[in-house]
């Protein structure tokens, strides 16, 4: 969803990224450039901007308004599966089959830092809402919390036996939400590491 909640955006197999009009259901524009699978999708804070991830290895940041491409970020050795902008906009993360996490400049489309430190694919990646802080989940059944100032790994909560499909943030940043290949959801506490609870049901 966009942050006013008017319009979606979509990521797709056809290689396209779509954008809808949530009152109509109508397709307002397709953006096309990438050359496989479209894996992520995320809007910019404001809303003017979208930026998507593809299994062409490349990050794209398009303008919403135009439809236009702005510029493609380049630099990951695999498929990007997860993408999000900064709280601020000026930032974006990425993760990566190719085991690493990217912070990318919006202004300049340069990297400003890899986090290495997963032995395995990274399937999702999540900017605290405080800007400060990211969190990743992996195939390596690890679930890692990062410093974006200096690019130092926190902490990572360790002891699961599935891979990390999905992780997020709580909208006050003091909990992550994981969802793994066990088809159970995880609750955590952000300042001690520690499991809260988890959720099952899910077959």
């Amino acid at each position: 969803f966009s942050p006013d909640g008017k319009q979606i955006v979509s990521g797709s197999a056809d290689n396209t990224i779509k954008l809808w009009d949530v009152a109509t259901g109508k397709e307002i524009c397709t953006f096309s450039g990438h050359h496989n699978p479209v894996e992520a999708v995320a809007f910019s804070p404001d809303g003017k901007q979208i930026v998507s991830g593809s299994c062409d290895k490349t990050i794209k940041l398009w303008d919403v308004a135009t439809g236009k491409e702005i510029r493609t970020l380049s630099g990951h050795s695999e498929i990007v599966n997860s993408v999000m902008l900064s709280p601020d906009g000026k930032q974006i993360v990425s993760g990566s089959q190719d085991k690493t996490l990217k912070l990318w400049d919006v202004a300049t489309g340069k990297v400003i830092r890899t986090f290495s430190g997963h032995s395995n694919i990274i399937e999702s990646v999540a900017f605290s809402p405080d800007g400060k802080q990211i969190v990743s989940g992996s195939w390596d059944h690890t679930i890692k919390l990062w410093d974006v100032a200096t690019g130092n790994e926190i902490r990572t909560f360790s002891g699961l036996q599935e891979w990390v499909l999905s992780v997020g943030f709580s909208p006050d940043g003091k909990q992550i939400v994981s969802g793994l290949w066990d088809h159970t959801i995880k609750f955590w506490d952000v300042a001690t590491g520690k499991e809260i609870r988890t959720f099952s049901g899910h077959a």
